[in-house]
């Protein structure tokens, strides 16, 4: 764990965010190679993708805001944290996603077709983001001592940023996302290249990463997720916002699997 990747006199890169920006750029990058071969306009492309990453950042931090409000009201001084914080996950992509359907609606774009461009880019910087989160020490595991690939963090500045706990054994919980993140960019890839239909590739990406999540979380510590069901002393019989979340995202994959199949069939017989 290094939380500064370098430190020169008053120049200071965080490891966190040079990966979460190599993350993005290379999203970027891909989204723009993809919407080329797909011939869409890259100058309105340009800005869907400007405003979604805009949209998503504000997101991921009003949602670790909104899930921890009562922890903020009363240490209100550590709302400073936010501005260095990458946020919640999830609060980007629904922020993400109700902005690009308000966009697509305007621009009449293909929500399918974007959103099959966007998929494996999403998976791509979500697995920089977290090897990010390994390096700062955010959204740690919990103890695991008897656990054979558990890591142990001693960065004092990654206790004082983070609050992730020093000297424990812990599940390598970001090391895991990162690596599930990385499988499931791998996957959509190929899918994307041997679609059968327009949207199987980001009803996928939902279905893949809804389970990711709903996984991973039964083994996260840090307590800024907030839970519907228990808490963070009953991990195996609680149920997490994230978890909840999960839930709904994997019903509603498999709904539009099965909507734009339909749709695909129909257009093939049309």
């Amino acid at each position: 764990m290094h939380p500064i990747l370098i430190q020169a006199g008053p120049l200071t890169i965080a490891s966190y965010g040079f990966l979460f920006a190599l993350g993005v750029l290379l999203g970027i990058l891909l989204c723009l190679f993809l919407a080329r071969k797909e011939g869409l306009d890259l100058a309105v492309f340009s800005d869907f993708i400007f405003w979604v990453m805009i949209l998503s950042l504000l997101g991921a931090k009003i949602w670790l805001l909104a899930s921890n409000l009562d922890y903020y009201l009363k240490f209100p001084g550590e709302l400073k944290y936010l501005l260095t914080s990458g946020g919640s996950f999830y609060g980007g992509l629904i922020f993400g996603a109700v902005f690009a359907v308000w966009f697509i609606r305007r621009h009449k774009l293909s929500y399918r077709q974007l959103g099959d461009i966007a998929a494996p880019a999403v998976a791509l910087g979500h697995f920089f983001g977290r090897l990010g989160c390994f390096s700062a020490g955010c959204c740690w595991g919990r103890e695991a001592v008897h656990f054979p690939l558990a890591v142990t963090f001693s960065d004092l500045k990654a206790n004082a940023l983070t609050g992730v706990p020093l000297y424990i054994p812990l599940y390598p919980t970001q090391v895991m996302e990162a690596l599930l993140n990385l499988g499931n960019f791998l996957f959509l890839i190929i899918l994307y290249k041997k679609r059968k239909f327009a949207g199987q590739v980001i009803a996928m990406y939902m279905l893949n990463y809804s389970v990711i999540r709903f996984v991973v979380e039964f083994f996260r510590g840090d307590p800024d997720r907030g839970y519907v069901i228990g808490g963070m002393d009953r991990p195996w019989t609680s149920l997490s916002v994230p978890q909840l979340v999960s839930l709904i995202g994997f019903l509603l994959a498999l709904l539009l699997l099965k909507g734009f199949k339909k749709k695909g069939e129909q257009a093939h017989r049309a």
